[in-house]
């Protein structure tokens, strides 16, 4: 249901305390894992059902209800997590003709993860996959909280992964198309998933994500509004017909690789000016690999030999950048290349409440080409008022490289945890969340765990 501002004050504070209130597993009272044998997820080729004592990575790390090693890098090492939740916890996947995810040794893609806890509040939470990871990756950054606060969880690999991704399909753009639409197969069958658990649908759906899980928020805000309440998206990649996003910046990097673009041309694409510190890292570990992974995907004709039918056999050969991505200019390739993108692309025309959280030092999807853009969208689309963005100091593309550098920056995801606690403050019970802002990075204190997005040192913009 859309929060209405004409919504009597007296309904909404009904609606938000049947929905913060944990309740009974079902009629008969708290007991672990009721109805555990009625779960089933509609048009799921395989499921496979467990009742675990606790569902948070606290308790699931070293078993195969969770892949630590694919969340690495997400969270910082001193991030504090909950645990001691209960419940069921479905693994399984929807037919798929790719095989790239090995997971649990199926080599199926289009799997998923599904956790419903004992104590259940009424909501449901839906993510898919940063980068090109798999359904367990935001296990740590989200799946951990929102079940402590009672929520069902969701999580999709989004159809296909890893560095070849762009293999799959058959046209241009066909890979990424598939993300959207298995977020969405997801979100609907987990909805029946949750009312087989619990005897009813979920009276909230929060739909979110980090990086690409981020432009499926926002992709999922735009296109399938009635599916879900509102969303919170983490640094979101954007995808637009004209190519501004990671077709305006990595090209330059690859460039700059290769010794022909300068610093000044990086800071000209988006890339912030203090963020340079970052760029040795990235240049190892993210803009070869990323810009040559998706132009193929996108536009597979410019260079076939690069990167080929493998982005790579060896880690060496996956992270080395295209030589022919240092000039690569979308905006000079075919009309076939721009319509594979505008299958794909964002508009701004959100239906729900969004909020938006990006770094300032992000090295990847630096926030000028990305989230900045998008607000600017979404403004001129007349749908400012359901969307707040806040902008955060020190913040970078992944929490990990905080342990690196614990003097420049700051972890995104306690900012992420207040966003959330704010987003569903805001549709719930009618509470206005903060002006725009950016959230500044302060001199002492818990910055690993603690993030006040409306507290000192918040300038509002």
């Amino acid at each position: 249901m859309r929060l209405s501002l004409g919504v009597p004050l007296l309904a909404v504070a009904l609606a938000a305390a049947a929905l913060t209130a944990p309740t009974p597993a079902d009629a008969a009272g708290d007991d672990h894992c009721a109805r555990q044998e009625r779960v089933r997820v509609p048009g799921a080729a395989h499921q496979r059902t467990a009742c675990l004592a606790d569902l948070t990575t606290t308790g699931l790390a070293g078993t195969p209800y969770t892949d630590m090693a694919d969340q690495a890098g997400l969270a910082a090492a001193a991030t504090r997590s909950p645990s001691s939740v209960p419940g069921v916890q479905v693994d399984g996947y929807f037919p798929d003709s790719s095989r790239f995810n090995t997971t649990h040794g199926w080599a199926h893609d289009a799997q998923f993860v599904i956790r419903l806890p004992d104590r259940w509040n009424g909501g449901l939470v839906v993510t898919g996959a940063p980068g090109t990871r798999k359904q367990y990756a935001t296990d740590k950054a989200i799946s951990d909280q929102v079940l402590a606060q009672g929520y069902a969880y969701a999580s999709t690999d989004k159809g296909n992964n890893g560095v070849d991704f762009y293999r799959d399909g058959v046209r241009p753009g066909d890979a990424v198309a598939e993300w959207n639409t298995r977020t969405t197969q997801l979100a609907r069958a987990a909805r029946r998933a949750v009312a087989h658990r619990y005897g009813h649908a979920p009276r909230r759906t929060y739909m979110t994500g980090i990086s690409n899980g981020g432009y499926l928020t926002r992709w999922q805000l735009e296109n399938h509004p009635e599916l879900y309440d509102g969303g919170v998206d983490w640094e979101g990649a954007l995808w637009t017909a004209g190519g501004t996003g990671l077709f305006t910046t990595l090209p330059v990097t690859v460039a700059r690789m290769h010794g022909t673009a300068r610093d000044e041309d990086l800071h000209a694409a988006g890339f912030a000016p203090g963020s340079e510190f970052l760029w040795p890292y990235h240049e190892k570990a993210y803009w070869g690999v990323t810009q040559k992974i998706y132009r193929a995907e996108f536009d597979p004709a410019y260079d076939p030999a690069c990167p080929g039918p493998s982005a790579g056999t060896t880690v060496e050969r996956i992270l080395a950048p295209c030589a022919s991505d240092a000039t690569y200019d979308y905006a000079s390739r075919p009309a076939s290349v721009h319509r594979a993108a505008a299958r794909v692309a964002l508009t701004g025309r959100i239906g729900r409440p969004l909020i938006t959280l990006h770094g300032d030092l992000d090295a990847l999807l630096p926030k000028a080409a990305h989230s900045d853009v998008y607000a600017r969208m979404i403004d001129t689309r007349g749908r400012g008022p359901l969307h707040r963005y806040y902008t955060v100091q020190g913040g970078t593309h992944v929490d990990g490289l905080y342990d690196a550098h614990p003097d420049r920056l700051r972890p995104i995801l306690p900012c992420y945890r207040s966003a959330f606690d704010t987003l569903t403050a805001w549709v719930e019970r009618g509470v206005r969340p903060p002006a725009d802002r950016t959230i500044g990075r302060p001199a002492d204190g818990d910055v690993v765990n603690s993030c006040a997005l409306d507290g000192a040192g918040a300038a509002a913009r």
